[in-house]
């Protein structure tokens, strides 16, 4: 799949089947990752990846949605060292799912309720001066959920996405409302 159309294409999984992600798979999208660009080439990162189901199970617990880190083939809990340069780890958690999305699994970011943020960097072993910015789930999709499809029109994904039109958030030289 080209990188336009993995881009525009990408939508959120949340149900997944029970086929595993081959361990190939994971290490091209922990690549991904690994290959973002930073601040000042700070990469303020370091991954977790989350393959027994029973800690995926206990951390769902720790989340503000529980249900598809429960039933996901594999997670990648994205710790940042810094909290300051949250923007890296948005720049980052996006690289992996279009990555993802491009090699046919599914993902979606989660995020740890903030009541529970301590109890799941205990649960993980993350510092204290360190956070969980988001937990990727990993999976090949189930039936009925969105799905890679390598071959798509990237005009017919785009007539087929709710998003505002182009020309409603789009302007030239200044702001127009």
């Amino acid at each position: 799949m080209d990188a336009y159309l993995a881009v525009i294409a990408k939508r959120e999984v949340r149900e997944y089947s029970d086929r595993p992600v081959p361990e190939d798979m994971l290490t091209k999208i922990l690549q991904a990752g690994r290959a973002t660009g930073s601040a000042k080439n700070a990469q303020p990162w370091r991954f977790i990846v989350l393959r027994d189901p029973e800690r995926r199970r206990t951390l769902a617990g720790f989340m503000r949605g529980r249900r598809n880190l429960e039933g996901c083939a594999a997670a990648i809990a994205i710790v940042l060292m810094n909290d300051q340069l949250r923007f890296d780890a948005g720049r980052l958690a996006q690289n992996m799912m279009v990555a993802a999305w491009a090699l046919g699994v599914g993902s979606c970011p989660n995020s740890i309720h903030p009541d529970h943020h301590d109890d799941g960097r205990a649960l993980l072993g993350v510092p204290a001066n360190a956070s969980i910015a988001t937990v990727i789930t990993l999976g090949y999709p189930a039936p009925g959920q969105p799905r890679p499809r390598p071959k798509a029109d990237p005009d017919e994904v785009l007539a087929r996405i709710d998003r505002l039109r182009l020309e409603a958030i789009v302007s030239d030289e200044r702001f127009k409302a």
